[in-house]
């Protein structure tokens, strides 16, 4: 006699495969029925009011807003040159921690305390803990890093 290719557990997944495949059809006839009983027909519209809020009112049309076309700015607005100030990219600062086998450390600005990443390939001098110096700032993969660090003389 051949033994049955069928286990238990196949027949526990079949099961359950199908008590899930009726109660989704049972769903479905469910929502079918509410939506006869409901009597609402076609596609329900949302509109956008004044605040910007969805409502399913339309909006009053006497309260509409002319706008001319020519009023529409789609650039950056143009900015007085007096507006500009000239920012200088060199900052100044401390050397918290450097360590030269390794090949990075971290500079605190003088200005506003932040401490910035700083590695050996962006040193134009050789530097170590307490040096003053000077530097640039570089967006980086984590953050901004300190490069073109030189000694303050």
């Amino acid at each position: 006699m051949a033994k049955s290719q069928q286990t238990f557990n196949k027949t526990e997944k079949e099961k359950k495969r199908l008590k899930k495949r009726e109660e989704k059809r049972k769903k479905m006839e469910a929502r079918k029925a509410k939506a006869k009983e409901s009597d609402k027909k076609g596609i329900q519209f949302a509109y956008v009011d004044y605040n910007g809020n969805l409502t399913d009112t339309p909006p009053d049309p006497s309260l509409r807003v002319e706008i001319d076309v020519e009023d529409i700015a789609i650039s950056v607005p143009k900015t007085l040159a007096e507006d500009i100030e000239e920012v200088d990219p060199v900052r100044k600062g401390t050397v918290s921690f450097f360590d030269s086998s390794k090949g990075f450390g971290f500079i605190i600005d003088a200005e506003d305390q932040e401490k910035y990443f700083t590695h050996v390939s962006g040193l134009l001098d050789e530097i170590s803990e307490n040096d003053k110096v000077s530097f640039e700032l570089e967006k980086g993969m984590k953050g901004l890093n300190a490069v073109k660090v030189t000694l303050q003389k």
